[in-house]
C-alpha cells in the first residue's frame, strides 16, 4: 500500500514539475526533471520485487526422522541423506593466506552431516606448493580437531573463530574433561598455525638445498665428461650445467605445479593438472575411537566417531594460448572432478575465506531440497555474513539491506539470485537440465529435450522411449565432453537427488533407504580419469560455460549462472538460519571496497548488454523476477543521473537560480509526501527484516558514495568492452591473515588511504557543494534584495549531498586526518575547469570579453 501511495504521489509530482518549468533557468529545470524521472523509474524497479516477501524456517528433527531412523529397507539406520560435495576455491596464497583457507576446510570437515556423504574439494587455481602443503597440514590437524568438535559439540567449528571468542566457553558444558582437552587442542592449534605460517620459508630452504645438490651433481657430471674428453672445466655457471631452480616437495620430487621461480611447464599459467586425495573416502560404518587420555593421546576419543570426510586437492591444467575463464572455469573443473570421484547430487560452494559458522547449515539447506516441491529447487542461497568489520560499518560492508531485505523479498518470487558463495546447488541443475514436469524429469541439451534413465533396455523390441534414450546417449558426450565415466555419472546423480517415493505428489521418486549403501572405494583409475577432465582441451567443442556449469563471459558469473537456471524454470530458496550459516571477511579499506563495488557494477553492465538481459527472458520466469534481474543490469546507469543531481545544488547556489521558479506550497507538499512515504517504507523494511536504522542509513550513504565513484567507472568500462572490445581484468581482493595482530591494530586497514581515480568524482562533488554553500550564503547576506527561499532550497539539497558523502570524507582523512595531496590536486583542477567553463558560459554582470579571456 505504501508503494502504491508513493507511486501515485510521484506521478502527480512529476506531472506538476513538467507542467511548471522555470523560465529563469530552463536548462536547470530540464536537467533536474530528467534526473527525477529516472530516479522514480529506478525506485520502481527496486520496489516492485519487494511486493511478495517471505520468511522461511525448517525443522531439522523431521529431517532426521525421515532420513536417519531404522526402517525395513534400512535396518541399520544408516543415513539416507544424499551426498554433498563442498567446493572451496583459492587462486593466490599471497593474497589469500593459507591459514584462512585451512580454517575454512576444518570447519567443513567438522560439519554436522553424515561423514560418508560429505566430500571437500579445494581448487588451487594458482597451482602453488604452499597451498598443497598447507592442506596436508590441515588434514593432519583435522584428526584432532574434528573428534574434539563432535565430542563436545563446540560452535563454531572454525578453530580461529572458536578460540578467538570472548565469552564463557564453559557455558552449557557438563563434561569434566572439556577444560583439559580444550587447553590441549588450543596448544596443538597454535603449533599448527606456526607450521602453516612457516611453510613459505621451509619450502624455499628445502628447494634451495635440493637445487644446490642438483647443481653440484650436474657440475660433477660435466667435469667427468670433460676429463674423459681430455680437457678441463672451470666453475661453470648454473645455466651451463643444465640444472634449473625447481621447487621441491618434501618427498624429494619436483612439484608439478607452479614453481617459486617460474619456468616452462611450471608457471602460474603453464602447469600440469594435479589431484591429490589428502583424506581417503571414509567407511560407511562409524569408527569409534578407543584411545583413552591416560594412554598419552591428545583427547579421549572413546565412543567418538573419528572418521573424516574425503578431502581432495585439485589444480586444473593450465597452458598458454587457452582461455581458462578464471573462477568460473575452475568451478566447472571441480564439477567434473567431483562427479567422477564422489558424485554428490548436491554441491556447496564457498570462498576460501567463508567458513561454516553453523555446523547444521548443510542440513537446513537439504530440508528445502528434499521437502515436497524441492525437486524444482535448483539452489539454496544463504546470506553472506562478515567478520572483522568496524562497529560503525562505515562503508556498509555488511550489505544488510541487500541480504536481509532485497534477497528475502525475491524469495517470494521464483527465488533469490545466486551471489557467488554460500550456496547449495542441485548438480543436475548445473548440468543445464530443466526442472521436472508432470511425471518425468526432463533436460535440455541443445534444442532437443532429453529424458534421463538409469538403465538401458536389455530385451524386447525398441520402443519410442528406448529410441529417444539412445539418441540422448549419443548427444550427451557432445555436450558434456568425451569422458564416458562422467557421462555415466549424470543419471546416477539425478536419481540420488530425487525426493522419496512416499511423499505426496511425488511420481518419479526414489525408495527410502536407497542411499544407505557404502560408497565405492577410490582407486588409481578413477583418479586418472578425474585428471583427464581437468585438462585444458576437455571443454573444446562442448557446452561447458555456455549452457552447462558456471557461465563464462562475465565478471559476475554467479548472477548469470543463477539467471540461466531461473530462465529454465527452476526455483531457488533463501535460507536464513537463526545462527549464521557461514561467515567470511570483507574489505574494510575504502579503496578495496570501491574496487569491489566497481567489479560488481561492471558485471551488471556486461549483463545489460548481453543476451542475459532479463528483457530477453523466457515466459518461465515470473514478471516480478524479470524486473528484479533487469534492475541488476540497470542500476549502474543511475550513477550518471546521480552525479548530475549532486552537482545541481552547487550550480543553483553559484547562480542564484533554483530548479523551480518559486518555492510554492504545492511543490513543498509533494516533496513532503514523497519524503514521508520513503521514510515509512524504510521503517517497514527495518521492522520486517530485523536490521537497524543505523544499518539502513549506512546503506543509503554508500549508495551515493558508490554511485558517484565506482558505478560511473563501471558504465564506462562496460561501454568500452561492448563498443571497442577492451577486455576488463580485476585483481583478487586481499584477505586478512589468520594470525591475530592484536586488538590495537584490528581495524588498522580501515584507516589506510590508498589513492585511486575512483575518489576524484566524490571529492570534487564535496568541494563544489562546500564552496557553493559559502558563496550562496555570502551572496544572500550581502544582497540588496536577498532571496532566502532559493538559498534554503539549494542549501537543503547541498546538505543532503554532503551528509551522504560524510563517510567518504571521513575515510579520506585516515587515522590522523591526512589526505593524500594528489586527491586535492585532481579535485582542485576539476573544480577550476568547471568554474572557468561556468564563467565562460554565464559571465558576471558588467564583464566584457578581453583579449586573453575576460576583463572585468
Amino acid at each position: 500500500m505504501l508503494i502504491a501511495i508513493r507511486l501515485v504521489a510521484l506521478g502527480f509530482f512529476l506531472a506538476w514539475r513538467i507542467r511548471h518549468p522555470n523560465p529563469d533557468a530552463m536548462w536547470l529545470w530540464a536537467l533536474s526533471v530528467t534526473c527525477e524521472v529516472w530516479f522514480a523509474f529506478s525506485w520502481l524497479l527496486d520496489s516492485l520485487p519487494k511486493l511478495c516477501p517471505v520468511n522461511r524456517s525448517c525443522d531439522l528433527d523431521v529431517l532426521a526422522d525421515r532420513f536417519e531412523l531404522p526402517t525395513a529397507r534400512n535396518p541399520k539406520g544408516r543415513s539416507d541423506l544424499p551426498g554433498i560435495d563442498v567446493f572451496v576455491s583459492t587462486a593466490d596464497p599471497e593474497k589469500e593466506p593459507p591459514l584462512v583457507t585451512a580454517n575454512t576446510i576444518l570447519s567443513i570437515l567438522a560439519a554436522d552431516y553424515p561423514v560418508e556423504k560429505l566430500a571437500c574439494y579445494l581448487s588451487d587455481d594458482g597451482g602453488a606448493l604452499l597451498t598443497f602443503e598447507a592442506l596436508a597440514e590441515t588434514a593432519s590437524f583435522a584428526r584432532t580437531w574434528v573428534p574434539f568438535c563432535r565430542k563436545h559439540g563446540v560452535e563454531p567449528r572454525c578453530p580461529e573463530s572458536y578460540f578467538g571468542q570472548k565469552r564463557d566457553f564453559l557455558k552449557n558444558k557438563v563434561r569434566l574433561d572439556f577444560v583439559r582437552e580444550r587447553r590441549k587442542v588450543k596448544r596443538e592449534y597454535d603449533e599448527f598455525k606456526v607450521r602453516v605460517n612457516s611453510l613459505t620459508e621451509a619450502i624455499r630452504r628445502r628447494s634451495d638445498a635440493y637445487n644446490a645438490g642438483e647443481e653440484l651433481r650436474a657440475r660433477r657430471r660435466l667435469q667427468e665428461e670433460a676429463v674423459a674428453a681430455g680437457g678441463a672445466l672451470g666453475a661453470a655457471p648454473l645455466a651451463e650445467t643444465g640444472a634449473v631452480k625447481g621447487t621441491w616437495m618434501s618427498d624429494g620430487s619436483q612439484w608439478p605445479g607452479t614453481w617459486l621461480t617460474g619456468a616452462t611447464d611450471h608457471a602460474r599459467g603453464d602447469h600440469a593438472g594435479i589431484i591429490q586425495a589428502m583424506l581417503a573416502p571414509p567407511t560407511s560404518e562409524p569408527v569409534l575411537g578407543g584411545v583413552p587420555a591416560e594412554s598419552g593421546a591428545l583427547i579421549d576419543t572413546t565412543g567418538v566417531d573419528i572418521r573424516l570426510p574425503m578431502l581432495v586437492y585439485v589444480s586444473r591444467e593450465k597452458r598458454p594460448g587457452y582461455d581458462h575463464n578464471k573462477k568460473a572455469g575452475a568451478m566447472n573443473a571441480l564439477v567434473r572432478t567431483s562427479a567422477i570421484m564422489s558424485n554428490g547430487p548436491f554441491i556447496l560452494n564457498l570462498d576460501c575465506d567463508h567458513y561454516v559458522h553453523n555446523s547444521a547449515a548443510l542440513r537446513e539447506g537439504m530440508c528445502y531440497m528434499l521437502d515436497r516441491g524441492g525437486d524444482r529447487v535448483c539452489y539454496v542461497q544463504f546470506p553472506q555474513r562478515f567478520e572483522g568489520i568496524d562497529p560503525n560499518d562505515r562503508y556498509a560492508n555488511h550489505n544488510l539491506v541487500f541480504f536481509d531485505v532485497a534477497m528475502r523479498a525475491m524469495d517470494g518470487l521464483q527465488g533469490p539470485m545466486y551471489v557467488g558463495t554460500g550456496c547449495i546447488f542441485r548438480r543436475t541443475a548445473l548440468y543445464g537440465f530443466s526442472p521436472p514436469r508432470a511425471t518425468e524429469h526432463h533436460g535440455w541439451l541443445g534444442r532437443k529435450k532429453i529424458k534421463l534413465f538409469l538403465r538401458k533396455p536389455t530385451t524386447g523390441k525398441k520402443t519410442d522411449r528406448e529410441s529417444e534414450h539412445e539418441s540422448s546417449s549419443a548427444l550427451m558426450p557432445k555436450r558434456f565432453g568425451s569422458s564416458a565415466t562422467f557421462v555415466s555419472s549424470i543419471p546416477v546423480a539425478e536419481y540420488q537427488g530425487r525426493l522419496l517415493q512416499d511423499m505426496p505428489g511425488v511420481h518419479q521418486g526414489r525408495p527410502a533407504g536407497a542411499l544407505a549403501v557404502p560408497r565405492e572405494p577410490l582407486d588409481a583409475a578413477t583418479v586418472g580419469e578425474a585428471i583427464s577432465v581437468i585438462s585444458c582441451f576437455y571443454e573444446e567443442k562442448t557446452e561447458w560455460g555456455r549452457r552447462i556449469g558456471w557461465i563464462y563471459g562475465s565478471v559476475t558469473e554467479d548472477v548469470v549462472t543463477g539467471y540461466r537456471m531461473h530462465n529454465r524454470g527452476w526455483r531457488s530458496v533463501y535460507c536464513v538460519t537463526r545462527r549464521d550459516a557461514f561467515r567470511g571477511t570483507a574489505p574494510i579499506n575504502l579503496t578495496d571496497r570501491l574496487h569491489q563495488v566497481l567489479r560488481w557494477a561492471t558485471g551488471s553492465v556486461e549483463i545489460f548488454f548481453s543476451r542475459n538481459n532479463a528483457l530477453f527472458a523466457t515466459r518461465r520466469m515470473k514478471l516480478l523476477q524479470r524486473v528484479a534481474y533487469f534492475n541488476v543490469g540497470m542500476y549502474p546507469f543511475t550513477s550518471m543521473f546521480l552525479i548530475v543531481y549532486c552537482v545541481l545544488p552547487a550550480v543553483s547556489l553559484f547562480t542564484g537560480k533554483f530548479i523551480v521558479q518559486h518555492l510554492s506550497s504545492t511543490f513543498l507538499v509533494f516533496l513532503l509526501i514523497i519524503t514521508i512515504t520513503l521514510c515509512l517504507l524504510a521503517l517497514l523494511e527495518i521492522k520486517w527484516s530485523g536490521i537497524t536504522l543505523h544499518e539502513w542509513w549506512r546503506n543509503e550513504q554508500f549508495w551515493v558514495i558508490g554511485g558517484t565513484s565506482a558505478h560511473p567507472a563501471a558504465v564506462l568500462q562496460g561501454l568500452l568492452k561492448v563498443i571497442a572490445g577492451v577486455d576488463i581484468s580485476f585483481t583478487l581482493t586481499s584477505k586478512p591473515g589468520g594470525a591475530d595482530d592484536g586488538e590495537e591494530d584490528t581495524f588498522a586497514e580501515l584507516y589506510e588511504v590508498r589513492w585511486s581515480f575512483l575518489m576524484v568524482p566524490p571529492v570534487t562533488i564535496m568541494m563544489l557543494n562546500a564552496v557553493a554553500l559559502a558563496v550562496g550564503t555570502a551572496r544572500t547576506l550581502y544582497s540588496e534584495f536577498p532571496q532566502w527561499s532559493k538559498l534554503l532550497g539549494g542549501a537543503f539539497f547541498s546538505f543532503w549531498v554532503l551528509c551522504h558523502l560524510y563517510p567518504f570524507a571521513k575515510g579520506l582523512l585516515g587515522r590522523r586526518g591526512r589526505v593524500p595531496t594528489i586527491v586535492f590536486v585532481w579535485s582542485g583542477l576539476i573544480c577550476m575547469i568547471v568554474s572557468l567553463l561556468w564563467v565562460y558560459i554565464s559571465p558576471p554582470a558588467g564583464a566584457r570579453p578581453g583579449i586573453g579571456g575576460f576583463s572585468f
